[in-house]
């Protein structure tokens, strides 16, 4: 077992232990905001294998979304109550997806690369954001990341381009049983999943 590996299973049973650190990291992290630059990853291990290098034109930012049933904005008029389509409303997207658009909604001159989960509480959801500067000299000479600097690659979480994405859009499996999801659902008459 490699050591990132390692990091990982270790990280994964003290956030089961609920130990009095992690609660006490929350606590924090509640005070902090929606939207948090880091400097480095808290779950090292994960980001690495999600594709984080300790060099310049990474950043890592920590996105808090909320838990519960999801609500849309009130219509004006012209429903039944029922018919609003505003309480007990589920949207096909993961809130992995959710905090990865809202990050991109922040730094708009970055690219999101991936994401993962770091902690949840009674309330809220917090997940770690990989970004990429497509501007940064040394991601668009190293040839192992400068295809995000491509063109079109920009807004690449809002369409669902991302993992969290392609896993809400039904395209995770891969080969017996999984021929009609590709190039999309809709495209195959929504018989894939």
């Amino acid at each position: 077992m490699s050591a990132y590996r390692h990091m990982n299973v270790a990280w994964i049973n003290e956030q089961k232990k609920r130990s009095e650190i992690v609660r006490s990291r929350l606590m924090i992290w509640r005070k902090q905001g929606r939207i948090v630059r880091l400097k480095r990853p808290t779950r090292l291990g994960r980001a690495r294998n999600l594709g984080y290098k300790a060099k310049q034109g990474y950043v890592v930012v920590r996105a808090m979304t909320g838990r519960g049933p999801r609500e849309k904005p009130r219509p004006k008029m012209g429903r039944k109550p029922r018919s609003m389509g505003v309480v007990k409303y589920t949207p096909q997207k993961s809130r992995r997806w959710i905090a990865e658009e809202r990050a991109g909604r922040k730094l708009p001159n970055l690219r999101v690369l991936n994401s993962y989960w770091v902690g949840s509480d009674h309330k809220w959801v917090w997940h770690e954001v990989i970004m990429v500067d497509p501007n940064h000299p040394v991601i668009y000479n190293d040839p192992q990341i400068n295809w995000i600097c491509d063109v079109t690659q920009k807004g690449r979480e809002n369409r669902g381009l991302t993992s969290a994405g392609k896993r809400s859009r039904g395209l995770r499996n891969k080969g017996k049983g999984a021929e009609k999801i590709r190039p999309s659902l809709g495209a195959k008459g929504n018989v894939g999943k």
